[in-house]
C-alpha cells in the first residue's frame, strides 16, 4: 500500500510538472506572439481539399471479391495571421464510419517554432504519419495500420533548424481518449510521443520516435527507427518498430517495414508516369493493450493477441495520371505468410488489389 501511495505521487507530481511546462511553453510564445506582431497581409481564403480512395480486391484463396470505399476525405484549412493557422478534416468513410480526424490550431510566434493544440495525428513514425494519397501501396503497412497508429487530443511544440542539413523535431503531450471519448475523460496519466527527422543530403531522412501510451491499465512504449532515401525516380525505406508492455503484460511486439519503388516518366494520352514496386512487411503476435475474457472486452481480463503473427509480400504498379499522389491508380499483389497457429482475419488474406486514388 505505501509502495502504491509513493507510485502515485509521484505520477501525480510528474503530471503537475508536464502540465505546467506546457502551460510555460504556450504562454511564452503567446507573448513572443504579442511582442513581435506586425501589419503583414495574409491570404485569409479557406483551403478546401480532400482525397478519395476506392479499390476492387479480389481474395485469390477464396475466390471472393468486393468493391470498397476506403477514403472520403474532406478537409478546410488555412491562415487567419503570420502565426495563426487551422486545420480540420473529417473522413465520411473511413471503414463504413464517419469519423473526425483533424481538428487542430497551430501558433507560429518566432522562426523555426510551432505550437499546435487539438486533435491530430502524433508525431510517430514514417509510414503511420503519411496520408492516405502519399501511401505508395493500396494497403498500409502494419506499422501504419496495426501497431503505431495513433491520433490523439492534445499539444505538441515543433522546432526546426539547420546544422548543414535540416533538422525537425516535435514533441507532445496526449489524452489517451483517442478521437471519441473526450467529453467525460480525465486523467492523471500522461500520453506523450517525440519525433525527430534528420533530413541529410543526398536523399537521405533518417527518422527516430518513442512514444508512450495507456490503452487501458497498462503502459506501453514504443521506439521507431526508421530511414528514407529519395534520389531520381527511385525511393527506398526501411522501418523497425519495438512495442514493449509494462510489467510483463503481453510479450514485445517486433514490426517491420521495407519497400523500393522506381518512377519511370511516360508520354501517353492518359499516364505521366508508371512505377513498379515492391514491399516486405513483419509483424510478432500483437495486442492492442486492452484486457480480455472470452474475446471479449473485460477490465478484469488480460491482453491477448488481436493480430497474430505474419509477414506479407506486395509486389506492384502505381500508374499516375498527373503529378504523383494527386490521381493514381495502384495494381497490387499481397502475399501472406502466418506462423502455425496463426488466424487470418477476413481481409487479412491472399488478394489482388486496384484501387483509384484522387487528391484535390
Amino acid at each position: 500500500m505505501k509502495h502504491r501511495l509513493i507510485t502515485f505521487a509521484a505520477n501525480h507530481k510528474f503530471h503537475n510538472l508536464t502540465m505546467r511546462i506546457i502551460a510555460t511553453s504556450l504562454a511564452w510564445m503567446l507573448l513572443a506572439t504579442l511582442a513581435t506582431a506586425q501589419e503583414e497581409r495574409v491570404d485569409k481564403t479557406p483551403k478546401i481539399g480532400g482525397t478519395l480512395r476506392a479499390k476492387y480486391e479480389y481474395q485469390t484463396s477464396e475466390g471472393e471479391g468486393r468493391f470498397e470505399v476506403r477514403t472520403a476525405r474532406v478537409n478546410v484549412s488555412g491562415d487567419l495571421s503570420p502565426y495563426v493557422s487551422y486545420k480540420a478534416e473529417i473522413d465520411l468513410c473511413d471503414e463504413g464510419s464517419i469519423k473526425m480526424l483533424d481538428a487542430y490550431t497551430s501558433i507560429k510566434p518566432l522562426p523555426h517554432w510551432q505550437f499546435t493544440i487539438g486533435q491530430m495525428r502524433v508525431p510517430f513514425t514514417i509510414d503511420a504519419h503519411r496520408s492516405p494519397h502519399q501511401q505508395y501501396f493500396a494497403n498500409r503497412s502494419f506499422i501504419a495500420k496495426q501497431v503505431g497508429n495513433i491520433r490523439d487530443v492534445g499539444a505538441k511544440i515543433g522546432y526546426r533548424t539547420q546544422v548543414g542539413f535540416p533538422i525537425i523535431v516535435e514533441a507532445g503531450i496526449y489524452n489517451g481518449s483517442g478521437l471519441t471519448d473526450q467529453k467525460d475523460f480525465w486523467t492523471n496519466n500522461v500520453n506523450f510521443s517525440a519525433k525527430a527527422q534528420l533530413l541529410l543530403p543526398f536523399g537521405v531522412n533518417m527518422v527516430l520516435s518513442a512514444q508512450k501510451i495507456k490503452p487501458e491499465a497498462y503502459s506501453v512504449m514504443l521506439y521507431d527507427a526508421g530511414i528514407n532515401y529519395h534520389r531520381g525516380g527511385l525511393v527506398a525505406e526501411a522501418e523497425y518498430l519495438y512495442k514493449h508492455y509494462a510489467s510483463g503484460s503481453f510479450h514485445p511486439v517486433h514490426a517491420f517495414d521495407g519497400f523500393v519503388s522506381y518512377d519511370v516518366p511516360i508520354r501517353t494520352r492518359l499516364f505521366t508516369k508508371v512505377s513498379p514496386l515492391a514491399r516486405f512487411d513483419y509483424m510478432s503476435d500483437h495486442s492492442d493493450g486492452k484486457r480480455y475474457v472470452d474475446s471479449k472486452a473485460n477490465s478484469e481480463g488480460s491482453l491477448i493477441v488481436n493480430d497474430h503473427r505474419r509477414s506479407r509480400v506486395t509486389g506492384g504498379v502505381t500508374l499516375s495520371f498527373d503529378k504523383p499522389f494527386i490521381s493514381d491508380i495502384r495494381i497490387n499483389y499481397e502475399k501472406y505468410f502466418y506462423g502455425h497457429n496463426g488466424i487470418a482475419k477476413p481481409s487479412e488474406k491472399d488478394k489482388v488489389v486496384i484501387e483509384f486514388v484522387t487528391h484535390f
